[in-house]
């Protein structure tokens, strides 16, 4: 899949991938799971590649999380053969027919959170089709109330499928004051619907949660499995939550000085190739990696305003990195990712990327 290029450098804005970086952040992820006993199930949204995908199971992950039935399609046709798709599934005959064609491939597991969703899914998957009962732990997305998991799990395996255990996503790490809290909050969730599925006569073998930023504070006494995503990369979202720190940051865009106008940097790179997130709580729309007093001031779509408060301006015509907000985002604008590696250039594609569906 990877191909090696002349050293020529890409025209700006592209991404670049710093190797180095990148497998350390692999290894020290997949050194706290096995420390932990517990199962590492990444999720490969973030990256959408290949090549990240295969150093995550060289490191020891046990399969892959994915976000969507297209995502799931895409890895499945590159080897992948266990896959969790951590949302509530809707199955039409469309979908069950690719839902089917998928378990040719792969071991596949789906999420469930409406006795409708599971009742669809049993009908077109037929007896045996994995699944993982969401609870909401307090991200308010999706997922049943803890102690409506028990009543969810009975009806998905009296409609055939099999029960694996239950799942959540701590979505409200996201916020500076809430990463203890969230972490807290998703033990207590998954811990009391674990045991409503006992109290049906279902043993809970996965469960299931995780989040880059929640990590570290991750109950590694109560999941039996994580399934970070951005802890590959890292971005201008986990530099300032703390979770990871700017030597952390694997993936940056590369975009050139184009203008020093009134006083701060202008780049030519915009929300098309950094994506456009910006959390209530961010200071900016990006960081600069050389330069950490400096924010992504005003983006359009093109280019991007940096201000470096008194720092001397980088001269118009160089290159410098920006860290985007959300790297999910960035990563799924971009057809290729450029990897630089002891000299040598190597273009990873972005093969699931698109794949909303």
């Amino acid at each position: 899949m990877s191909t090696t290029l002349p050293q020529e450098l890409p025209p700006t804005p592209y991404l670049r991938v710093d190797p180095v970086r990148l497998r350390h952040n692999i290894r020290r992820t997949a050194e706290r799971a096995e420390d932990a006993q517990v199962a590492l199930r990444p999720h490969v949204k973030t990256h959408k590649c290949v090549e990240v995908a295969k150093l995550q199971l060289a490191a020891g992950a046990v399969g892959i999380t994915v976000a969507t039935l297209g995502e799931a399609e895409t890895f499945a046709r590159h080897g992948f053969d266990d896959i969790f798709i951590a949302y509530p599934l809707w199955l039409d005959d469309v979908s069950a027919r690719r839902m089917r064609d998928l378990a040719a491939d792969a071991t596949v597991t789906i999420g469930v959170d409406s006795s409708e969703g599971a009742a669809a899914a049993g009908r077109h998957l037929g007896e045996g089709a994995r699944a993982l009962v969401e609870v909401d732990c307090g991200h308010h997305r999706s997922g049943v109330h803890a102690h409506e998991a028990g009543t969810l799990a009975l009806t998905a395996a009296r409609a055939g499928l099999d029960v694996r255990g239950v799942f959540t996503f701590p979505g409200h790490s996201y916020a500076p004051d809430k990463l203890g809290q969230a972490a807290v909050d998703e033990a207590r969730a998954l811990t009391e619907a674990a045991e409503w599925l006992r109290v049906a006569g279902i043993e809970p073998a996965v469960v299931s949660g995780g989040s880059t930023p929640s990590l570290s504070s991750a109950d590694t006494d109560v999941l039996t499995e994580l399934r970070p995503g951005v802890y590959v990369f890292g971005d201008a979202q986990q530099w300032e939550l703390g979770s990871m720190s700017p030597d952390d940051v694997a993936l940056t865009c590369r975009a050139t000085v184009v203008s020093h106008s009134n006083g701060r940097l202008v780049l030519d790179a915009g929300s098309k190739a950094l994506g456009a997130d910006r959390a209530p709580w961010a200071t900016g729309y990006g960081r600069l990696l050389e330069h950490p007093e400096a924010r992504i001031v005003l983006l359009s779509e093109h280019h991007a305003v940096a201000d470096l408060g008194e720092a001397p301006l980088p001269a118009i015509g160089s290159r410098v990195d920006v860290v985007p907000n959300h790297v999910c985002n960035a990563v799924n604008l971009a057809d290729t990712l450029y990897v630089e590696d002891a000299g040598v250039l190597t273009a990873w594609p972005v093969v699931a990327r698109g794949q909303n569906g």
